[in-house]
């Protein structure tokens, strides 16, 4: 089942760089941003009633990879999820080190000494 733009877990970005985001808030879709699960128990329509729509409504939905219905994306996805979650102490470290050590995003912020 495509992506459901309806369901109030859905989540649609549009960065200026014309970059789209695609996904379940509750992180409950495994093929987003091409897929919802069937039978999803976290679905629940928008209460949109009575709304009208301007002009900035969601993009479409972005075709499918080949490979989607063996679960060959889905386990892709699952991988490059799992390399993230294990970098992530260590990048958290080096931005800690780097904030102690001063180099931070404060650097931009400090008063400069008026000559």
């Amino acid at each position: 089942m495509p992506m459901r733009q309806e369901c109030k877990n859905f989540e649609s970005r549009t960065y200026a760089n014309g970059d789209t985001v695609r996904k379940c808030n509750l992180d409950l879709a495994p093929e987003a941003p091409w897929r919802c699960p069937e039978n999803c128990g976290a679905y629940a329509r928008r209460p949109d009633a009575g709304w009208v729509y301007g002009s900035l409504v969601p993009p479409r939905n972005t075709p499918e990879p080949p490979g989607l219905d063996d679960g060959s994306a889905a386990a892709v996805l699952d991988e490059a999820e799992e390399i993230l979650n294990a970098i992530g102490a260590e990048v958290l470290a080096e931005v800690r080190a780097e904030q102690a050590r001063g180099k931070g995003i404060k650097r931009f912020f400090r008063r400069r000494p008026k000559d």
